[in-house]
């Protein structure tokens, strides 16, 4: 418990009684509010934004902060009232599970009477009141305010003696997550370096003039020179270095394992003049309702549709055990362009949402990802996973697999094509094109290509995804 050596002596004087008493404010603790573990094997997260500043008050499930790591976007809120004390970290510092947030004093203030030795309170009656009496009445109160002042310095004396003891026994070193990362890299024992800091803290310059006598030297030459990398950064001529930090480190890890499967590629073109047809009959309507249509839910129910003929291909597997695992609800991730880079939500259980349904969802979701800011059930779950590339531009590509998904569509730009009729006859037509990569492993091209003719089959006749 830390105490604020703030006293108040208070002598009332005037007619009725006279009260000596002595206050004293007690602090609440300041703990370190830490990042705790938010599942899926998260270790690390970036810094977002800050709901709070050093002295605001806050109370239990308060926002603190908004951090994101390579899967999605978490609010931490508070399991404390207090009022914080001290940010750890800056926007789009990385932070690790484990480490600090913040500093929060803990909402425990008293307010107290400490009275002098022999008595907590002195009342003289003055209605009748003699000189003799005054005088001894003044003495009186010269002897409590000389026993006041050896109350607060007797208490001050204990009070700094029962600070010292508690830093001695406390074995938490004041420091940033950054040095205590680097003194576990180079297995140094804090309690060993001499602080210089505020309050007995570490600095980086304690750390590294320890660390001096060997290697550290070289350490802070290392440090110092991506300080001024950082310094120069922007200026003409000098490289800028990007560390790769949340959604893009995701892709960083997906990519390399999807790199290892063997990926079958089965390209298509589909004429899509019904379906502009439909969507521009509901496009109105949908948008009076605040809803805005496009060709990605037919894309989306369509997939569905082909599934529930095709169950297999919606599916995970589990390299080690070499099983799949088959899932009933069709979750179909999207891959969306967002400031962070690329994010694959998904939409869970198309098959019992209508068009309508799959619309609002995307419309949320695009919300989403204008902010880079994903819940993690959002990104979590998929089972089989769509890119409309179109939108941006190009006819075909060959996507890359998001394991543990077994199979992936991306759907090439909105083209208006010559072709012919049933009688031989060009006509104008408007044609998309497919490409599917699938994994050999567990997947045949016959699959694949019947999938896709059925799925075809549904966006030339789209009405039959309205049923």
């Amino acid at each position: 418990m830390a105490w604020t050596a703030r006293f108040f002596p208070i002598i009332k004087l005037g007619r009725g009684n006279r009260l000596l008493s002595i206050t004293c404010i007690k602090n609440g603790p300041v703990i370190p509010f830490k990042l705790s573990d938010i599942g899926e094997g998260i270790k690390e997260v970036t810094v977002k934004e800050w709901f709070v500043k050093p002295g605001d008050k806050v109370s239990q499930f308060d926002n603190i902060c908004e951090v994101q790591s390579d899967k999605a976007s978490v609010t931490i809120t508070s399991r404390y009232d207090g009022q914080i004390k001290a940010l750890y970290y800056k926007v789009e510092e990385m932070a690790l599970v484990g480490d600090a947030l913040v500093d929060i004093e803990l909402s425990d203030d008293t307010l107290q009477e400490v009275a002098p030795p022999g008595s907590s309170r002195i009342a003289v009656n003055e209605q009748t009141i003699s000189p003799t009496e005054k005088e001894n009445n003044n003495n009186i109160i010269k002897l409590s305010l000389m026993q006041s002042k050896d109350a607060v310095n007797e208490f001050s004396k204990t009070n700094n003696n029962n600070n010292n003891n508690n830093n001695n026994n406390n074995n938490k070193i004041l420091t940033t997550p950054a040095v205590r990362r680097l003194a576990v890299e180079n297995n140094i024992d804090l309690k060993e370096v001499p602080a210089t800091g505020k309050a007995g803290r570490v600095l980086k310059e304690d750390l590294l003039a320890f660390l001096d006598k060997d290697s550290g030297k070289f350490i802070k030459s290392v440090i110092n020179q991506r300080e001024r990398k950082r310094e120069r950064e922007g200026e003409d001529g000098d490289p800028k270095i990007i560390p790769l930090m949340g959604y893009q480190k995701h892709m960083w890890k997906t990519m390399s394992q999807s790199r290892n499967i063997p990926h079958f590629v089965y390209c298509d073109e589909c004429d899509i003049t019904k379906l502009i047809e439909l969507r521009n009959e509901s496009k109105d309507y949908l948008e009076n309702q605040g809803i805005s249509l496009s060709f990605t839910p037919f894309f989306v129910k369509a997939t569905s549709k082909a599934l529930e003929k095709y169950p297999r291909l919606n599916s995970w597997l589990d390299e080690q055990a070499q099983t799949l695992k088959t899932f009933k609800s069709h979750n179909i991730s999207l891959a969306m362009d967002t400031p962070q880079g690329l994010v694959v939500p998904n939409i869970k259980d198309v098959r019992n949402l209508t068009i309508t349904d799959i619309s609002r969802e995307l419309n949320r979701l695009q919300a989403l990802g204008q902010k880079a800011a994903f819940p993690l059930n959002d990104v979590t779950g998929g089972t089989f996973s769509l890119s409309n590339i179109g939108a941006i531009g190009g006819t075909y590509a060959k996507p890359m697999i998001l394991p543990p998904q077994i199979i992936i569509g991306v759907i090439g730009k909105l083209q208006k094509l010559p072709r012919f009729d049933q009688n031989g006859n060009i006509k104008s037509a408007n044609i998309i094109s497919v490409s599917w990569a699938a994994d050999h492993r567990v997947v045949d091209g016959a699959t694949v290509a019947r999938f896709s003719n059925l799925w075809k089959f549904y966006l030339e006749n789209p009405s039959l995804l309205m049923i």
